[in-house]
């Protein structure tokens, strides 16, 4: 059975959950509850902090463990990635107050920044050879400039709210970060058996992300033109429908590309578009 180490709270966890339940793994969670195995999966779900689960992967406690890059950057613990999972995405980025007038990188010389990511932080700071005080807090890190606690601070970014209600504006990016799943490197042969199912249900849910199934009717002269014009997954299917003259067209696209052509197909003659939610797609 594989034990997989989660985030026991926040988007990540909620993320982790929606992405279990698509690929029918069945867990429930609850805060009063470490461990929980699946019902209808050889899987357990092991709750833990998220700056935990790096190491409890890394040291078998846990085989595989889901976790923010930034997170797992920040620990360099000795464990293999084995996929980006394209959720809970944000960045790590460098801030200073709005009312500082910002040259470029050398500003930050010889400034206090304060952070709860010193390790990313200083490689960068090595790597572009820049000496700062780094100051590690751990909560609130964007007050600090506020209070006088720090000249600038390097944290995460989502939507950039947070940096704009503390007076700060966001002058560098260090790195872009998102949901991995990573992996212990001495899985025995039987649990890897069970990763292989696992990654081929995830690898159906995340195909299916963004798709539709699309469905029109289209004069059968027309067909040619309107299959020239859809982006979808391979050849379309054509069937002739009841009507003569008239066939059925079906295919798969990505969900913002439909509002690029939909104007193209109607006047290709398309009617009946129905556009289909898809689930799972396997490739």
């Amino acid at each position: 059975m594989l034990r997989i180490a989660v985030q026991s709270k926040g988007r990540l966890f909620e993320d982790t959950m929606a992405l279990l339940s698509e690929a029918g793994i069945k867990v429930t969670s609850s805060k009063r509850t470490l461990l929980v195995q699946s019902s209808n999966f050889p899987v357990e779900i092991l709750y833990l902090r998220d700056d935990d689960i790096p190491q409890s992967v890394a040291t078998g406690v846990a085989d595989l463990g889901i976790v923010g890059q930034n997170e797992f950057e920040e620990r360099q613990e000795d464990a293999e990635v084995i996929r980006p999972l394209g959720f809970s995405k944000c960045r790590l980025s460098l801030a200073i107050p709005k009312s500082v007038s910002y040259p470029g990188l050398k500003w930050f010389e010889g400034k206090k920044i304060a952070t709860s990511y010193p390790g990313i932080l200083r490689r960068f700071m090595q790597k572009n050879h820049i000496a700062a005080d780094i100051h590690v807090i751990t909560g609130s890190v964007e007050i600090s400039p506020g209070i006088g606690l720090a000249d600038a601070i390097f944290d995460i970014v989502s939507s950039g709210s947070t940096l704009v209600s503390n007076n700060l504006a966001e002058v560098e990016v260090v790195m872009n970060s998102e949901a991995l799943l990573i992996g212990n490197k001495q899985m025995s042969e039987e649990k890897k058996a069970v990763l292989e199912e696992l990654l081929f249900r995830i690898e159906a849910v995340k195909n299916a992300e963004d798709k539709k199934y699309v469905l029109m009717n289209v004069p059968t002269e027309r067909v040619k033109d309107v299959v020239e014009v859809l982006p979808g997954a391979k050849s379309p299917t054509v069937m002739p429908l009841a009507t003569e003259g008239w066939s059925s067209v079906h295919t798969v696209i990505d969900e913002k590309r439909f509002w690029e052509i939909i104007r193209q197909l109607k006047e290709l003659g398309a009617q009946g578009i129905l556009v289909v939610p898809i689930e799972k797609m396997i490739l």
